[in-house]
């Protein structure tokens, strides 16, 4: 079976490259993303990577160099990897014990995603490749109705501005949520620097869009409450850059580290009332490192270590208990602290045409319960990844690779904001989550 037809004796091989290029980049620029495991990072980039939970920073399997390790792209050849994961992020909130009304219990009604990938690289020479790597991150995408506060809790709603009854659970009058979408495109350049070392450098070009529905019981908080919510979609722009090392030591054992840049974005001017410095939402920092070890012929260990720095956005990153104002430089913030993650991996070749795969990972909770109001709108508290895969092989340059990922149920625990808004006694709330994702991706050498 082939896949793609490409042949280097094909005068217009580079033509069905550019067409398989641009058809899969406009593909993921028009698909939401909702990641939201490892914080809102994914679990992985690349099927191959999915299936071993994400411990690929020292393999070098596919095309994904760009999202993991840039350096590792010259080692795998001229290829194509094009996939489609199904991702289901089960969320939910209650709040129980309140004294005025406002106890109420409602599950994310988006619990459905369907999310692209691309890798494509080509070799220039025996000792350098150029490639491009598209991925998404995300993971803010909820969506509660409204109706869940009646009676003396549309009393309390209307404390803060919001009148009638059947409010949402955060006093607004429409349904509430919000959808993050981010997306980067890595074009990457990598060389063997000698012939067991190679370096490389992706240039980030990322673009991010946002839209907030249902905080108008948040437009006391605001300094600017006509850019709060229910304002549509706004989008920003950015540029960074991931750079990569990789040493294959031996043939059983390699090394591999990679360090991306914060990416300075452009403000989300249409909620320049919601996010710290006037609507500025940075993408984090963040780098990993990570071993292969190569057992025996056909079994190979991974181990990475990941940190990603959400502090690197105030947005992201402050306290939603501070008294700052909403949307100025110190105001109120979803409380994200920086994580680790910490990811193992397991690759079994059993046959020449099938290998098999299997992955934990395990991240820190960047929610404290101080903030578990503000994280209804992203409740991203799993901690526990659970990964299967495998690929098989088509023909000798056509691949299919399929993983599975179960993330265990978590949740955080915390006394109300609401009561320190001067609400009253509001109770205990409790988000929570897990989640599962099913893909399946297409490989071709050439």
């Amino acid at each position: 079976m082939t896949l793609l037809n490409f042949s280097e004796d094909d005068d217009m091989s580079g033509m069905k490259r550019n067409v398989v290029l641009a058809l899969a980049v406009a593909a993921a620029v028009a698909a939401p993303s909702a990641f939201a495991t490892y914080g809102y990072f994914s679990h992985g980039y690349g099927m191959k990577a999915k299936g071993m939970a994400g411990a690929v920073t020292a393999l070098t399997e596919d095309a994904f160099g760009g999202a993991n390790n840039p350096a590792s792209m010259v080692w795998v050849g001229s290829r194509v990897d094009f996939g489609m994961d199904w991702f289901s992020p089960i969320r939910s909130m209650d709040r129980k014990g309140s004294a005025n009304g406002l106890d109420a219990a409602v599950p994310s009604e988006s619990d459905n995603f369907f999310i692209p990938e691309l890798g494509y690289n080509v070799m220039i020479n025996p000792n350098m490749s150029f490639g491009v790597t598209v991925y998404g991150n995300g993971g803010m995408n909820t969506n509660y109705p409204a109706g869940q506060i009646t009676g003396g809790g549309s009393a309390v709603c209307g404390a803060f501005g919001v009148a009638g009854s059947g409010q949402n659970v955060l006093c607004g009058n429409t349904a509430l949520g919000v959808d993050l979408m981010q997306l980067v495109i890595a074009p990457t350049l990598s060389y063997k620097i000698t012939s067991n070392n190679s370096v490389g450098i992706s240039p980030l070009l990322a673009y991010q869009r946002f839209q907030a529905n249902g905080l108008q019981g948040f437009a006391g908080l605001s300094n600017d409450p006509s850019n709060l919510t229910n304002n549509g979609y706004s989008s920003a722009t950015g540029a960074g850059a991931r750079v990569g090392w990789l040493g294959k030591f031996t043939e059983s054992f390699s090394v591999g580290a990679a360090y991306s840049s914060k990416i300075k974005m452009s403000k989300f001017y249409k909620y320049k009332g919601l996010f710290a410095e006037e609507g500025e939402f940075d993408m984090p920092s963040n780098y990993n490192a990570g071993i292969a070890l190569k057992a025996t012929p056909q079994m190979t260990f991974t181990l990475d270590y990941q940190m990603i720095k959400y502090s690197d956005s105030k947005s992201v990153h402050n306290p939603s208990t501070n008294t700052g104002a909403l949307g100025t430089t110190d105001g109120r913030g979803f409380g994200w602290d920086d994580v680790t993650v910490k990811k193992l991996g397991f690759e079994y070749k059993a046959s020449s045409t099938m290998t098999y795969r299997a992955g934990f990972g395990k991240t820190d909770n960047p929610i404290q319960s101080r903030d578990v109001t503000f994280n209804i709108l992203a409740p991203g508290v799993v901690q526990d990844h659970y990964t299967l895969g495998f690929t098989r092989a088509m023909d000798k340059d056509s691949d299919l690779t399929m993983a599975f990922m179960h993330a265990a149920e978590n949740s955080v625990s915390g006394n109300s904001l609401f009561t320190s808004l001067g609400a009253g006694n509001t109770g205990k709330e409790t988000i929570k989550m897990h989640q599962n994702s099913l893909g399946i991706a297409l490989g071709k050498k050439w």
